[in-house]
């Protein structure tokens, strides 16, 4: 019985040092815009209902009133003077949020794909301490994915895999989210699309502990429609940038 006891108390004691390790880490949210000026401030008006404030927009040279929009819902906006890519935004967020001393560093991409709801679940591994890494997966998600998308997602995984070694159900996700010290370490030197893949070799040349959780994506009509996204001739230019770079 003693023995029940003391096992149920140390169950409590660890529960209550994980709460409190959660409370104390500062979690920033990184979100790259390119063009995204009707959806923005939704987006991160939505992030900071689900409790998070500690907000990077970086606005990738825009033609539009992104950068203005998020200026003016009071978080730290941050613009790139010409258009350089997914990439550069993100890696620019990330490095905003390691100056600020973020702990977590979560990115998730601008336009209202990605449900912050799923921030916590991907977050908490990392909070945990068990991972340096976590990276959101359609794939895992019992949700249907267009079949279209199913079939480049599993040509990209396979292609990474091929490239840099190392299998996972979604390389394209951009809803991830890094500790500290893999947000310090990680170094893809990609602008561009391929930096979703180049960020896969990194946790592997550098032995980052990481997992895999299902999240959800919102196909609305303004993200499906956008001319500024991931599809089939983007996918192409993104392979042979990524050939390149192992050739050249």
């Amino acid at each position: 019985m003693q023995a029940y006891f003391h096992k149920v108390c140390r169950h409590v004691f660890q529960r209550l040092r994980a709460q409190v390790f959660r409370m104390m880490q500062t979690v920033a949210i990184v979100i790259p815009v390119y063009n995204e000026a009707k959806v923005i401030g939704s987006v991160i008006e939505e992030v900071r209902a689900h409790g998070y404030e500690h907000i990077v927009v970086v606005d990738d040279g825009s033609a539009d009133d992104s950068y203005l929009i998020a200026t003016a819902h009071d978080v730290l906006a941050l613009r790139l003077k010409i258009n350089r890519g997914k990439g550069a935004a993100v890696k620019t967020g990330i490095m905003a949020a390691n100056i600020l001393g973020a702990d977590v560093v979560v990115t998730m991409d601008g336009d209202g794909q990605h449900d912050p709801a799923d921030i916590a679940p991907l977050i908490a591994p990392i909070l945990e301490g068990r991972m340096d890494a976590v990276l959101g997966s359609r794939l895992l998600n019992r949700e249907t994915m267009p079949f279209k998308k199913k079939v480049a997602n599993s040509i990209g995984n396979f292609i990474t895999w091929l490239f840099y070694g190392l299998l996972v159900s979604d390389s394209q996700s951009g809803l991830r989210a890094y500790s500290r010290y893999a947000a310090l370490i990680i170094d893809t030197k990609a602008d561009k699309y391929e930096y979703d893949s180049k960020v896969i070799r990194e946790i592997k040349n550098n032995r980052l502990r990481f997992t895999e959780v299902p999240v959800q994506t919102r196909y609305t009509e303004y993200a499906s429609t956008k001319k500024t996204k991931q599809g089939f001739i983007n996918g192409l230019i993104t392979l042979r940038r990524m050939i390149w770079k192992l050739i050249a």
